[in-house]
Order: structure tokens, then C-alpha cells, then sequence
């Protein structure tokens, strides 16, 4: 996430590179980013475009009404199955009631200033 100081208004992009392991997220993959400001609020909730190996780049502006402080910014694959930790992608078809159970959610810091 680049940067990662910014003022209401700036942009700031929210970007991986492309993974080696092959997780063939397809060519309709989203990403889902979200960012939560100091005070808990979510500022941006959204899904941004995301390629087949993991890559994506979303830039965003901050809002306005953002609270000053250390915000929490957290990207994820966007409507697949979860991993287990044993780096084997567990993904399967039409099943239902799976859930993020041992995965960490990744999330970055941006700090807001006014």
C-alpha cells in the first residue's frame, strides 16, 4: 500500500503482485478492499478487479469525512472458499456453508492525517 501517510483526499493504492503458487482465481477474480478509520468506521467498502494469479492494483481516494488516526486498510479474494493453512487451494464447487475459519485476515495500517 503506497502511501502509507495520507490526508482526506489523497490516493492511495492498495496492490499485490501476482502469486507463484497457481491459485487460478479466474477471469472474472475480484479482490474485496475495505478500510476502517480510527473511530471503526468503514470509509470504504468495495471489490476491485483481480487477475487470475492474485494481482491487482486498486487506488482509492480517502474520504472526507475519514477520522484522523491509524486507519486499517484489508484485501482479500473476493467470493472463494477459504484457505486451511496447508497452502493447498481448497476451493470447491458449489458447496455452501464455508466460512473463513484459520486464515488471518491481512490488513495494512494507514495512518490519516488531518
Amino acid at each position: 500500500m503506497t502511501p502509507a501517510v495520507a490526508k482526506p483526499g489523497d490516493a492511495v493504492t492498495v496492490h499485490a503482485a501476482d502469486v507463484d503458487c497457481n491459485p487460478r482465481y479466474g477471469q472474472d477474480a475480484r479482490i474485496y478492499v475495505s478500510v476502517t478509520d480510527s473511530a471503526g468506521h468503514t470509509v470504504v467498502n468495495t471489490t476491485a478487479a483481480m487477475n487470475d494469479a492474485g494481482g491487482f492494483s486498486y487506488r482509492f481516494d480517502v474520504p472526507l469525512a475519514a477520522a484522523p488516526g491509524e486507519a486499517s486498510v484489508e484485501a482479500h479474494p473476493f467470493g472463494v472458499d477459504w484457505c486451511d493453512d496447508t497452502g493447498t487451494n481448497n476451493r470447491v464447487r458449489h458447496a455452501e456453508g464455508f466460512s473463513r475459519a484459520s486464515c488471518a485476515a491481512r490488513t495494512r495500517p494507514l495512518t490519516i492525517t488531518s
